[in-house]
């Protein structure tokens, strides 16, 4: 059984010592699917074996070898296999240093490239990401990988702008800002002055994504960054807004597809 769940789910997650990126992250999935959620960085990814499909903003989208895809911080999507074996991807997590906001919208509308250099270039950028001591040759890489993708986004017409109104806007800046504490839906509505079915409308309409969903993505998302820090799973529950460990494991293992534990054992070779 240990066996078996091993292949099904072969995780490996760290971060570098390269600034502007946030974490990096190689899995093998043969039937996990991702549900739909959130980042507050960049997804830059590429499939090594198989293919993935996902929905982002409402559209269906997959990565065949060939394809670097970039997903947008705060926009919802999902993943799952689109091959009987699965998949098997690389991850890199960017900050907005090197790709600002202001290209959400332009990613949005083609987050697959197929460039055969950006994907070599990327593939190049893991390799030297995956050896400490070479953080200088990794910065140069994700430097020309970023160039490369900025100049993807900018040549594109201007972004369509995004349904964001602006009381689903005021309720994300509120879930953001309450991601540890947390908000219940009654205070919300009487903080923001509307009703509570109104204001879950409002999110799901603008964002893709249910206000719960939400929260518990970016929870997720500094649990992830607590455990890569070095924080026993133990000790992550609380600081990351979750109610115990059970909670945590329930909801971390729901989106990354493995255990808070077996997320930090991966990494833990490069927490020296």
């Amino acid at each position: 059984m240990a066996a078996e769940q091993a292949r099904r789910a072969d995780v490996s997650a760290w971060r570098p010592r390269v600034p502007g990126v946030v974490e990096v992250f190689h899995a093998h999935f043969t039937e996990y699917a991702y549900p739909m959620h959130v980042h507050d960085a960049w997804t830059l990814l590429i499939v090594d074996d198989g293919a993935v499909r996902y929905d982002l903003d409402r559209h269906e989208h997959g990565t065949p070898l060939d394809t670097v895809t970039l997903l947008p911080p705060h926009v919802p999507h999902n993943g799952s296999p689109a091959t009987p074996d699965g998949f098997r991807k690389r991850v890199v997590y960017l900050d907005t240093s090197h790709l600002g906001e202001e290209l959400i919208g332009a990613a949005v509308d083609g987050p697959d490239l197929r460039d055969p250099v950006l994907r070599r270039r990327v593939g190049q950028l893991h390799s030297a990401l995956g050896r400490p001591g070479d953080e200088l040759e990794a910065e140069s890489r994700l430097t020309l990988v970023g160039e490369r993708l900025r100049g993807h986004l900018s040549r594109r017409a201007a972004p369509r702008a995004r349904r964001d109104p602006a009381l689903a806007r005021q309720l994300r800046e509120l879930l953001d800002a309450r991601v540890v504490t947390g908000v219940s839906l009654e205070e919300a509505a009487r903080l923001l002055h509307a009703h509570p079915a109104h204001l879950v409308r409002a999110f799901s309409g603008a964002y893709g994504i249910a206000p719960h969903q939400y929260l518990m993505s970016r929870r997720v998302g500094r649990a992830r960054r607590l455990l890569l820090d070095g924080v026993p799973p133990g000790e992550v529950a609380p600081v990351a807004g979750f109610y115990d460990q059970a909670h945590l494991t329930r909801h971390f293992k729901k989106l990354v597809g493995i255990t808070p534990g077996r997320y930090r054992a991966r990494s833990a070779r490069w927490a020296s």
